[in-house]
C-alpha cells in the first residue's frame, strides 16, 4: 500500500525546495514509480527512477507514460525548488511537450530538470531524462507550471 499525504504530518516548509523534499517520498503516485529526489538547487531538480519490470511495455523497454509522468514530476520540482512560497501550497503544470529520443531499456533513469523562466506564477521549465547507466538521452520534455 502506498503512503497517503497528509499535510497535518507535514513541517512547515520554509522555500519550494523543502515543499519538494516534503512532497516527494510522501506522494502515493510518486512512490508507486520509485521515484528518489538526489538533488534540489534554486531552479534545479534530479531525481532517479529506478527500473522495474512493471514500468515496461514488452520486454524489457520502458513504457512512455512512465517516463512522462517522470518529465512531469521533473517539471514540478525545478518549478518549486528555491522559491519562497505563499500560504497557498498549490500547483498544477499547465503544458508539457516530451520528445523521445532514443529507448530506455532495463536501466534507471535519470531526471534532470531546470527553471528557464521564474515568473510571479508561471515558470517554464526544460527536463532531460537520461538512461542512467549508458548515459544516453532518452527524451527531452519542455513545460509550464502554474503555483499559488
Amino acid at each position: 500500500m502506498s503512503p497517503t499525504v497528509s499535510t497535518s504530518d507535514l513541517p512547515t516548509p520554509t522555500d519550494g525546495s523543502e515543499v519538494i523534499s516534503l512532497l516527494i517520498p510522501r506522494s502515493p503516485f510518486v512512490a508507486e514509480l520509485g521515484l528518489r529526489l538526489t538533488d534540489i538547487t534554486d531552479g534545479h531538480a534530479e531525481l532517479v527512477m529506478p527500473y522495474r519490470p512493471e514500468l515496461t511495455t514488452i520486454g524489457e523497454m520502458v513504457h512512455g507514460g512512465a517516463i512522462s509522468a517522470c518529465a512531469d514530476i521533473g517539471i514540478m520540482a525545478a518549478a518549486w525548488a528555491g522559491r519562497p512560497i505563499s500560504d497557498r501550497l498549490r500547483g498544477v503544470t499547465t503544458a508539457m511537450s516530451v520528445n523521445f529520443i532514443s529507448p530506455l531499456i532495463a536501466d534507471d533513469l535519470r531526471i534532470v530538470a531546470d527553471r528557464l523562466h521564474n515568473g510571479n506564477r508561471l515558470c517554464h521549465c526544460t527536463v532531460d531524462l537520461i538512461s542512467a547507466t549508458a548515459g544516453t538521452l532518452v527524451a527531452r520534455a519542455t513545460g509550464t507550471y502554474q503555483i499559488g
